[in-house]
């Protein structure tokens, strides 16, 4: 039930980045049943490749815990993180992740790469996939499709 009302809030976050022209992916991180990041893709915003939501979030609950170890937080996100962006919860040592949809074209978690649990790698972490998966498709489809109409 937690992971329903934490990705809720993800897909609050994905639904802003919509409003603001963004690719509609958002991301909590929670630390011991509190929220303490916030995170949206905002590359268009802050011209940079590096905006994904994950990085946003991790930056954001690495400053409120005064630490780059995230062990005991767990992410939450609308759609599987790319290469980048597990590759950084790697480096964070991450908790746990909870994702909404499948990424086909770039997930590094289960659709294209695993490496959560990459046993050659110095770290690993629990995944959950799933919660929510329908609207977080749902969002970013209508999203792509609006953006085709405008075209």
């Amino acid at each position: 039930m937690l992971d329903h009302l934490y990705m809720s809030l993800a897909l609050d976050e994905a639904r802003l980045a919509w409003l603001a022209d963004e690719i509609p992916v958002g991301a909590v991180a929670v630390w011991r049943g509190r929220v303490i990041g916030r995170g949206r893709n905002r590359k268009e915003e802050k011209l940079s490749a590096l905006s994904h939501a994950e990085m946003e979030v991790i930056a954001a609950a690495s400053r409120w815990l005064g630490n780059w170890r995230l062990s005991e937080v767990t992410l939450y996100v609308t759609l599987e993180p790319c290469l980048m962006c597990a590759g950084a919860l790697l480096q964070a040592r991450l908790g746990r992740l909870v994702y909404g949809c499948r990424d086909p074209k770039g997930g590094a978690i289960d659709s294209l790469y695993r490496l959560a649990e990459d046993a050659r790698l110095n770290h690993s972490f629990p995944v959950c996939s799933g919660v929510f998966a329908q609207e977080a498709a749902t969002l970013l489809q209508d999203f792509f499709r609006s953006l085709r109409k405008k075209k």
